[in-house]
C-alpha cells in the first residue's frame, strides 16, 4: 500500500517515501516516514460525558473506564512536560468525552501553565458548566476556548445531544467570550436535522466574533451507523451558506490547521463580517500537513484518529520509565504513522474506539 493509495497528494508522498530511511532516525522532534512534525498535542481527560450526541454516543451511553486506568493530574503533566521539553510539542488541547467533568481541570490547566516550556493551552468542551469555571480556567494559564454548539433551536439540540442543556451551553460560551480573546465554535451538520440551522448559527457567530468552523461528520460513532453516502459534505456546507454569504479562501497560511478557513461577506455584499472554517476530514482530507499525536484518557499515544493501535506509555510511567524513555517510546509510536486515514479506499474499517473514547 502506497501513500498515494492512503490519500497523501503524490508529489509529497514521492518525496518522503524516497527521501527517508526505513528505520526511525533518532532525532529531536515526533516526526514520521513522510516528513511531518507533530507538534500539536490532543489529550483526552476523561471518556465520560454529560451529553449523548447522536454522531458520537449511543443514548444508554458508553461503559466508562476505571478510575484507576485514567491519567492522573501529576501523570498528565508529567507526560505533556516531556512533550513540550523531549518532543517539540507547542500547542496541548485538553478535550474528552468532556473535560469539564474532571474535579481537578483547573489543577491540570495550572500545572501545564507552569511546565519549563510551556505550551498554547485550549481547550475543547461542550460548555455545559463552563459558567462557573471560565474565570477560574483563564486565571490557571488557559489560553483559549473551543465550544461544540450544533443548533441555537432548543428542541434541536434537545434531539441531537438528548439532553435539554442548550441554556447551559450558552451561558457557558457567554462565560468564555467575557474571559478569553478567542472562542471558537464547532458544529457538526446532520441531514434532515440541523443542515438548515448553518446560516443562522453562522449568522450568531459572526455578531458576536466567534470563529465557527463545521465539522464533517466521521466515522467514529458508537453505534457504527455512519455512512458517507448520507453525512453532510464540506461542499454541502459551502452551497448551504451560500444562500446568505460569500465565501472566498482565505490567503493567510494553513498552517497545519485542520480548518479550511473563508473569508464572509454578505451576499452581494463587499463588507468582510469575519471567517469561517471547515474541517472536511472525509471529503478533503488534510493528512498530508497533520501535525498533531494524541494521548487518549488512558495514557496510550495515537497517531491518528483512526489508528487501529495504541502505545502504551502510562504503563511504563508508572513502573519508573524516565523521561528519555518515555519520549522514545512516543517517537517510535509516531514514526509508525500512515501517510492518510484511507477512508476513501473500498477496505477503510472505523475504529473500534468512538471519539469519546479517543478525545478530539
Amino acid at each position: 500500500m502506497t501513500a498515494v493509495d492512503l490519500g497523501m497528494p503524490a508529489l509529497h508522498a514521492a518525496r518522503a517515501e524516497a527521501a527517508l530511511p526505513a528505520d526511525r532516525p533518532s532525532v529531536p522532534g515526533l516526526v514520521d516516514r513522510f516528513g511531518r512534525t507533530a507538534t500539536d498535542l490532543r489529550v483526552s481527560l476523561t471518556d465520560r460525558c454529560n451529553l449523548r450526541c447522536t454522531y458520537c454516543m449511543p443514548a444508554e451511553g458508553l461503559p466508562t473506564l476505571p478510575r484507576d486506568a485514567v491519567m492522573s493530574r501529576a501523570e498528565i503533566a508529567r507526560l505533556v512536560g516531556v512533550a513540550t521539553s523531549e518532543l517539540g510539542v507547542r500547542q496541548v488541547r485538553f478535550t474528552g468525552g468532556e473535560p469539564l467533568l474532571r474535579a481537578d481541570l483547573v489543577d491540570i490547566v495550572a500545572d501545564v501553565a507552569a511546565l519549563p516550556v510551556r505550551p498554547e493551552i485550549s481547550l475543547t468542551t461542550n460548555a455545559v458548566g463552563l459558567a462557573h469555571r471560565a474565570r477560574a480556567l483563564k486565571d490557571a494559564g488557559l489560553d483559549r476556548v473551543n465550544v461544540s454548539l450544533d443548533t441555537l433551536d432548543p428542541d434541536t439540540y434537545a434531539l441531537m445531544a438528548r439532553r435539554p442543556f442548550l441554556e447551559q451551553t450558552l451561558a457557558g460560551i457567554d462565560a468564555a467570550a467575557r474571559e478569553f480573546d478567542v472562542v471558537k465554535v464547532n458544529a457538526v451538520l446532520v441531514r434532515g436535522v440541523n443542515l438548515d440551522h448553518a446560516s443562522a448559527l453562522l449568522e450568531w457567530c459572526l455578531e458576536r466574533g466567534f470563529e465557527l468552523r463545521f465539522i464533517e461528520q466521521m466515522p467514529l460513532d458508537a453505534d457504527h451507523t455512519w455512512d458517507r453516502s448520507s453525512m453532510v459534505t464540506a461542499a454541502q456546507v459551502r452551497a448551504q451558506l451560500g444562500d446568505r454569504f460569500d465565501l472566498s479562501p482565505d490567503r493567510a497560511p494553513r498552517d497545519g490547521a485542520p480548518a479550511e478557513r473563508y473569508v464572509v461577506r454578505r451576499a452581494g455584499s463587499g463588507d468582510v463580517l469575519g471567517r469561517v472554517g471547515i474541517i472536511a476530514s472525509v471529503t478533503e482530507p488534510f493528512c498530508a500537513d497533520c501535525r498533531r499525536t494524541r494521548l487518549t484518557a488512558e495514557g496510550a499515544v495515537r497517531d491518528c484518529l483512526f489508528a487501529h493501535t495504541e502505545t502504551d506509555l502510562l504503563g511504563p510511567l508508572r513502573a519508573g520509565a524516565d523521561d528519555a524513555t518515555l519520549a522514545d517510546l512516543w517517537r517510535t509510536a509516531m514514526w509508525g504513522k500512515h501517510a492518510g486515514h484511507g477512508m476513501a479506499r473500498p477496505d477503510f474499517v472505523q475504529p473500534e474506539r468512538t471519539m469519546s473514547a479517543i478525545g478530539g
